[in-house]
């Protein structure tokens, strides 16, 4: 009796673990729509909704940094990133000399997402568009080799809310959270374990002009919406796709750079 106990729960076990959904840590998620290989992908991000909309069998992981290690070690067949990141990180010169970038899978843009009904997308935008103006998101973007990618802004004044101003709360706090993952070149550590990056260094433009101290905090990219919603962070900032979800989710500001989901694997 106690043997078949035994063996009716191990089998419950193994249907429930079978049946977990593609969420960061639940390993791998089988398609029979499939190619046949297995994608690494951040678990939340662009490249995760490709995976699912393709129907590819894909390995959820922390970050796109990590789906590149995936490939690297074997683990994964290959990754599905931010085209920027892939330029940026793989290829002569780089940790994964040998993996290279195929296919284009979308073509898309970068936002920054504030909470939902929030001014400080407006605000946000409004220094996007001065400082396009006057060329120094340019600069920026080339120190960081995206210039090609950054989009033309579009003159934009500030719309301040009548009633809670997440401009004046992040004043009254004296800094602006800004929520990350390290995500080269948009964000990400340099020798001396300070975040810099295109993203970094215009949000602290922003709160140059705000004037109050930025902080980079990292985040599960797959909670996002939650750490904006209980004001963990005021912003995300990181080379965040502007999907349906998104948009949805957010207040987002402009797009301000072009990008694409590409498919990275190692160099045949």
């Amino acid at each position: 009796m106690r043997r078949g106990l035994a063996l009716l729960l191990t089998a419950t076990l193994a249907l429930s673990m079978t049946a977990c959904g593609g969420s960061k840590g639940a390993g791998t998620q089988k398609s029979e729509k499939g190619d046949g290989m297995t994608y690494a992908v951040e678990a939340g991000s662009a490249g995760e909704a490709v995976a699912k909309e393709k129907g590819f069998n894909y390995n959820s992981v922390s970050s796109q940094a990590d789906a590149l290690m995936e490939v690297k070690s074997g683990t994964s067949d290959a990754a599905i990133i931010d085209l920027l990141m892939a330029g940026a990180m793989i290829g002569e010169g780089t940790s994964y000399p040998d993996l290279v970038h195929t296919t284009e899978l979308t073509s898309e843009k970068y936002g920054v997402g504030c909470r939902k009904g929030s001014d400080l997308a407006s605000y946000i935008n409004s220094v996007l568009a001065d400082s396009y103006a006057d060329g120094s998101s340019q600069e920026i973007a080339k120190k960081y080799g995206v210039q090609d990618s950054l989009l033309e802004q579009e003159p934009c004044e500030f719309k301040q809310s009548d009633s809670d101003s997440d401009v004046d709360y992040i004043k009254s706090q004296g800094k602006m959270i800004v929520g990350i993952t390290e995500f080269e070149p948009m964000d990400y550590k340099d020798k001396d374990d300070k975040w810099i990056g295109f993203d970094a260094d215009m949000a602290r433009l922003v709160g140059e002009k705000l004037g109050v101290d930025v902080e980079f905090v990292v985040i599960d990219w797959d909670n996002k919406v939650m750490e904006l919603d209980s004001k963990k962070i005021d912003v995300v900032w990181n080379g965040m796709t502007l999907t349906d979800e998104v948009t949805k989710s957010m207040e987002c500001t402009n797009a301000y750079c072009n990008n694409a989901q590409v498919v990275v694997e190692r160099e045949k």
